[in-house]
Order: structure tokens, then C-alpha cells, then sequence
């Protein structure tokens, strides 16, 4: 790297986002070749210090250039054409809130309860695979932002480091774990208590993904994991016991670690064995929120999968409402998608949700500046969503209702 390359200041390196972009994404490469190429960005790029972005826009086009194209278009990528992918940013834009002057702002307080547990605000980050592709200590590094943010993770199934290693390395961290349930039932209940024993305190039960939806993006780019990253916590799964012949055929829309058999009656089994609450992730509809309510579930995440799945399905907040009457206050919301301000977060609350969880953004704060930047990422959410309170006339997350609303 030439001197003048390394006194490239921030506004210049922010400019040539587009520019590079273009450029990666015009020259295929194999998995491999990208994430080497990302690695040698990572060398040749001026440090991006996490501090001196201001916003999640600011960190997306930097991460842009910080990762490689491959990654890029994983993790920012949706299904089809994207529509959905576009509501869930889009539909925040289309609610207003509600100013208030004269208000007593001097003393905020934005805990939650979940589960027993007070958290300190009501921001998680979402599960979300393959951490390694965007920093070379994955999933570790941000559990370190999380532990410094005072955030709860909750860890994929699809991590690149296993749930014990993440444990050992970040005992303070705050972890849930996200399930996938496998094919096979024994490998599926010994997962369970590996995050149990862990110290996970809640499962997030994927319910939205027996196939994956048709993601262009990732075609277009040959995305596969690079040599030397696994599915870590699968990597004791046998690929003999995950291809069981009552399931349909590797191929065309079936994978090996999805369960397309998935059933309300499996949500029973998970529940009679786990040691601790069990969520369902990614419930849109309505009558599916209220089954759910009625088989005893500890709580709900209103989630289209970050819009990667089925594309033209309403953005996340927009099934917000009818969920949480459907719900009636029974059991705890979460919501993911979309959410880029701390406007988004206030909103969200409004319309029902008990809390809400971030994915997209603190990859791009991990691939920025590792840890720093995922913490950062939270700094930057939480400040702005005390802002929107007090602007709002809100002291507490009890006070946040539809009347925060212009409606």
C-alpha cells in the first residue's frame, strides 16, 4: 500500500463504495478467491474506526467495501426480486410519529422484562450464519460487541464457532440459541442441551424455513463457505442419519439441514425437553400467532427471515398489528426487519412488539471494525431511540403505544 493510499481520509473512502463495488462484483471468482480478496481489502483498506460513522447507513457503505463481494451479497441480499427486502425498510417510512413538548424527559428507563430476566433495553441482535465471512473471528467478536453493548446474541445453529467455544470465550455475553430442527430428532435434542449447558437462557425455533427461497443474489455470486469454515455446530451431524429416507430428496428446493416435515407437533416435543423458553421465529400470520399462543409457547418473532425466503410477503411491521391482537398480550413479540433507526425501534414497540432484533446492521458493524463496530452499532441504536422517546414524550417502554402515532 502506497502512502497516498494510506492517507485516504473517511469521506474519500465512503466516495468510492459504489465505484468498488462495481468493480468487485463485475470479476466472478470462486468462494475461496472471494474471501481472500476480502482478507487483502482488509490489509490494503485505511482502518475504519468505529466511532466516526454515524449512522447504519454510514456503516453499510463502508462494510462494502470492507467485504468481499460474496459476503456482500449474502448478507445484504433478500429472495426474487427483493420486494419485500424494500418493504421492510420502506414501510417505516410510511408511519409518522406523534411530537410532544412540555414533557419531563429528564429520566429515561428502557428496560424490558423477558423471560423472567430485566434486560437493559429492548434491542437484540437476530440470529444470523456465518460470521466468519465478514471478520476473521465470527461469531466470538460479536459476541464481544454484544458483551460490551450489554446486549443479548442469539446464536445461529448456522454459526462458523460452536455455541461451547462462543461461551468460553465471552462468559458474559448474553446468549440465546436459534434452532433449526434436524432430520434427525437425537442429533436435534443433543443441540438443545449443548446451548443449554452453554448457558443459553431461551431457544428461538425457526418455523419459516422448511426450503430456502430463491436468492439470486447468492446464485449469481456462487456463494458457498470458503475452505476451513463449517456449520460448527452441525459438525458432528452424519450425513447418512440427515439424509433419512422418509424425507424428500436432496435437490432442487430440499436441503440436508432443513426439516421440510416441520409441525405444530414438533413445536410440542421442543418444548417438552427444552430446559428453558422456547420461541417461534418468523410468524406473519395471524391465526398462526394465535395457535401458538394457545399451545403454550413462551413467546412469538415476527420475522419474514430478513425477506430471504418468500419474497412479496408484507414487511415485518406490517403484520406487527394484526399479530400482537391476535396475541392479545398473552406471550412476549419480538420483531426483526428492517429496523435502521432508533425511530424504527419506537415505531415498532407501538404497534406490539415487546422487543425487536437487528441483523444486517451489526454484520455490517462486525465487518467495519469487529467487535467495536458491533458495539458501536448499538451505541448508535439505543442513543437514537432514547432521542425518540424523549421527542415523543415517552419515559418508559410501558408509555410507548399507538398514541405515539400520527394517525
Amino acid at each position: 500500500m502506497n502512502d497516498d493510499a494510506s492517507r485516504m481520509s473517511r469521506r474519500q473512502l465512503l466516495g468510492s463504495v459504489a465505484g468498488a463495488g462495481a468493480a468487485i462484483a463485475l470479476a466472478p471468482r470462486s468462494a475461496a478467491a472471494e474471501f481472500a480478496m476480502s482478507d487483502e481489502l482488509n490489509h490494503i483498506d485505511a482502518p475504519i474506526a468505529a466511532d466516526s460513522l454515524a449512522s447504519i447507513s454510514d456503516f453499510e457503505k463502508a462494510a462494502r467495501v470492507r467485504m468481499s463481494s460474496m459476503a456482500y451479497e449474502y448478507v445484504s441480499g433478500g429472495a426474487g426480486d427483493e420486494q419485500t427486502l424494500a418493504w421492510n425498510e420502506g414501510a417505516y417510512r410510511e408511519i409518522t410519529l406523534r411530537s410532544r413538548v412540555l414533557v419531563d424527559v429528564s429520566q429515561l428507563d428502557t428496560t424490558v422484562q423477558l423471560f423472567g430476566r430485566t434486560l437493559p433495553h429492548p434491542i437484540l441482535l437476530a440470529p444470523t450464519a456465518y460470521h466468519k465471512i465478514v471478520h476473521p473471528d465470527g461469531e466470538i467478536a460479536t459476541a464481544r460487541g454484544a458483551a460490551a453493548a450489554d446486549t443479548t446474541m442469539i446464536v445461529s445453529s448456522f454459526a462458523t464457532v460452536s455455541i461451547e467455544e462462543i461461551a468460553r470465550a465471552v462468559p458474559k455475553a448474553p446468549l440465546w440459541f436459534q434452532l433449526y430442527v434436524q432430520p434427525d430428532r437425537g442429533f436435534t435434542r443433543a443441540l438443545v442441551q449443548r446451548a443449554e449447558q452453554a448457558g443459553c437462557s431461551a431457544l428461538c425455533l425457526t418455523v419459516d424455513t422448511p426450503v430456502l427461497g430463491a436468492r439470486n443474489r447468492e446464485t449469481r455470486v456462487s456463494f458457498q463457505l470458503p475452505a476451513g469454515m463449517t456449520r460448527a455446530n452441525l459438525e458432528s451431524l452424519s450425513p447418512a442419519t440427515a439424509s433419512s429416507s422418509h424425507r424428500p430428496p436432496e435437490g432442487a428446493i430440499y436441503s440436508e439441514v432443513l426439516e421440510p416435515r416441520l409441525t405444530w407437533k414438533d413445536v410440542e416435543w421442543l418444548r417438552g425437553i427444552a430446559k428453558v423458553p422456547v420461541l417461534l421465529k418468523g410468524v406473519l400470520d395471524a391465526d398462526d400467532a394465535k395457535r401458538a399462543a394457545e399451545l403454550g409457547v413462551d413467546g412469538l418473532s415476527v420475522s419474514n427471515h430478513g425477506a430471504r425466503n418468500l419474497d412479496t410477503v408484507p414487511a415485518t411491521v406490517t403484520a406487527l398489528p394484526r399479530v400482537a391482537e391476535a396475541v392479545n398480550g398473552r406471550l412476549p413479540i419480538l420483531l426483526d426487519g428492517g429496523i435502521r433507526r432508533g425511530t424504527d425501534v419506537l415505531k415498532a414497540l407501538a404497534l406490539g412488539a415487546t422487543a425487536v432484533a437487528i441483523g444486517r446492521p451489526y454484520l455490517y458493524g462486525l465487518a467495519v471494525d469487529g467487535s467495536a463496530g458491533v458495539s458501536r452499532i448499538m451505541q448508535i441504536l439505543r442513543t437514537e431511540f432514547e432521542m425518540a422517546m424523549a421527542l415523543t414524550g415517552r419515559t418508559s417502554l410501558s408509555s410507548i403505544d399507538r398514541t405515539v402515532l400520527w394517525e
